[in-house]
């Protein structure tokens, strides 16, 4: 299956609520009769209830349904014009993957339960497939699973690993791992950090150490400091994100559990409320099932047409 058949049969919970849904508002809109005049509140109102439903969130909504009062007086179709706001949304949070002297460093960030140690996993295999020559760095020294987790994942990747006893100081396995990195031209050096909430000062500080360490070792480092949000906690991920991003210097978005939610939508409030990227995209629990986030697949498979 390619990969946009593939997210899209993940976001099929989400799309079963909403495409029906979407049909009627749109052949309603599209009437002839319809198209003569600007879209009516009925219109506006079931729109606005749709996207809130998905979880696209207020602010986004507000911004799509307000783009299209505005629109529908020049007679475009309603579909086309939901799916163009959409893309002007991603597309202003769409930034390049930093570059920087090898090997590049990316840490993986994030509360307990959202999957970082398998999307950890994951994104190593991704990376072997594409080329890349992956190490992986278990700097969650403090939950001894983690780390024997992490080894089963690179041992299904066919991946190095560097590993520290239980209690070490994560920074200086992080050290380690860049160093390893480094002469054995292994790159990218993805790091799995443990769990931690903003409001713990002291993990957020201990953080701040990893990265310290990081930059002092490679120009640039972190190069990539990848937030994962688990999709089925919709609006509560955004707000996840938000008190991450200054604390943490996040500079990505791998959304998981995609499969499991018919909160889909909180792509589109992640992309519109904090202007970040979503890098990557976890669609089951499959060694392959992470993939690249493709902003226009996600939109066909949302707002796919079937009339």
């Amino acid at each position: 299956m390619s990969l946009f058949g593939r997210l899209r049969e993940s976001l099929s919970r989400t799309t079963t609520q909403i495409v029906e849904r979407f049909d009627e508002i749109v052949r309603r809109a599209d009437e002839p009769e319809q198209r003569s005049r600007p879209v009516d509140v009925d219109t506006i109102e079931a729109l606005e209830e749709l996207l809130i439903m998905a979880d696209v969130g207020m602010p986004a909504t507000e911004q799509i349904v307000n783009a299209v009062s505005t629109r529908a007086r020049r007679g475009e179709g309603l579909r086309d014009m939901v799916k163009d706001e959409l893309r002007g949304i991603f597309a202003a949070s769409a930034q390049p993957i930093p570059n920087g002297t090898t090997p590049h460093v990316v840490l993986i960030v994030g509360v307990n339960g959202t999957g970082k140690t398998t999307t950890v996993g994951k994104l190593a295999n991704l990376s072997k497939n594409s080329g890349q020559r992956p190490l992986v760095c278990a700097a969650d020294t403090f939950r001894a699973a983690a780390v024997e987790q992490l080894e089963i994942w690179a041992t299904r990747a066919g991946v190095d690993i560097v590993r520290a006893r239980e209690g070490a100081d994560p920074a200086a396995v992080v050290f380690d791992a860049i160093s390893s990195g480094r002469s054995r031209g292994r790159s990218p050096v993805l790091v799995d950090t443990a769990g931690r909430l903003h409001t713990r000062v002291n993990l957020m500080n201990e953080l701040e150490k990893i990265r310290r360490v990081a930059s002092r070792e490679v120009p640039g480092a972190p190069h990539e400091v990848l937030l994962v949000l688990d999709a089925t906690v919709g609006q509560n991920g955004v707000t996840q994100a938000r008190e991450f991003m200054g604390a943490a210097g996040v500079n990505g978005i791998v959304l998981t559990k995609l499969d499991g939610t018919a909160r889909g939508g909180v792509a589109v409030a992640i992309a519109h409320d904090l202007k970040l990227p979503i890098r990557y995209v976890g669609i089951g629990e499959a060694m392959e099932d992470l993939i690249p986030f493709s902003p226009d697949d996600y939109i066909e498979a949302l707002f796919q047409e079937t009339w």
